[in-house]
């Protein structure tokens, strides 16, 4: 029987998504697994389309789009949905996504926003609803370099 998927929750304090997804993915791909992208906002899947693209100035990260032809060949892929058409190790849930079932995902990455309260309240049922689960669940603060585990 495969591993449990382990799930890290990510408190952003100090970086915003733009500057930490990226660096997260690349390491993602470092390790040749393949990532899945969820949000439940298609306008937060638009902006990061066009923003892994840019984001620096020597480098991309190859994604594309689960309504886009050739979706599970992605190494990244953006979507919406509860799917997981390019066979990801890692699923990275953004803006409250639901982690639904994580049988066959190596690592799930629970990214939210330590400044708005919303997203905090988010990441607390989530954490609650995954240690339910009984899978190994970490949690990630952001420090002045790096990140730190502190559960």
């Amino acid at each position: 029987m495969a591993d449990p998927c382990e799930v890290w929750f990510y408190h952003l304090e100090r970086s915003g998504l733009d500057q930490v997804l990226p660096d997260l993915l690349e390491k993602t791909l470092a390790r040749n697994w393949k990532a899945l992208v969820r949000s439940r906002l298609p306008e937060r899947l638009e902006h990061l389309d066009s923003w892994l693209w840019s984001y620096r100035d020597d480098s991309f990260l190859p994604h594309g789009e689960a309504d886009e032809p050739h979706a599970a060949a992605q190494p990244v892929l953006l979507t919406t949905g509860m799917d997981n058409p390019n066979h990801a190790d890692v699923v990275f849930l953004l803006d409250g996504a639901d982690a639904g079932v994580l049988d066959g995902f190596v690592r799930c990455i629970v990214l939210f926003d330590g400044r708005d309260e919303a997203a905090l309240a988010t990441a607390r049922a989530q954490w609650g609803a995954i240690k339910k689960q009984g899978l190994p669940v970490s949690y990630w603060r952001q420090l002045a370099r790096g990140w730190e585990k502190q559960a």
